[in-house]
């Protein structure tokens, strides 16, 4: 599976970013896939998951109510979407897929990862 990420750049405090990731080959359509994220000085970490075909998110329990992950399965595409963004919020952000179609959380599970795209919060 080949994952192209787009979307981030630099976004102001207390606004909201959208990234896309695009799946391709022959089992992009069959695979769970995630968002993660790495800040510098820091390891990745989870952001959230959605399944094969797009009818479970898992997000991570702390920014949940800022977090929305969906997909186009026509499009083998996935999207994240963050509000209220903070200072912290600031890092790579990574699409992956995972060998499998449920969601998963855990970092081994993803198999294949986007090249990553920065976000950067502005006061």
């Amino acid at each position: 599976v080949q994952l192209q990420a787009s979307g981030g750049g630099l976004v102001q405090v207390g606004g909201s970013l959208s990234l896309s990731c695009a799946a391709s080959g022959r089992t992009a359509n069959t695979w769970a896939m995630g968002w993660w994220r790495q800040a510098p000085g820091e390891g990745r970490k989870f952001v959230g998951s959605i399944s094969w075909n797009g009818d479970r998110t898992l997000i991570e329990d702390s920014m949940k109510d800022r977090v929305t992950i969906s997909k186009d399965n026509f499009k083998n595409t996935i999207y994240l979407k963050m509000d209220n963004l903070k200072h912290e919020d600031t890092a790579a952000y990574y699409c992956a897929a995972a060998r499998y179609s449920s969601v998963t959380a855990n970092e081994r599970d993803y198999v294949n990862w986007g090249q990553g795209t920065q976000v950067t919060v502005s006061s």
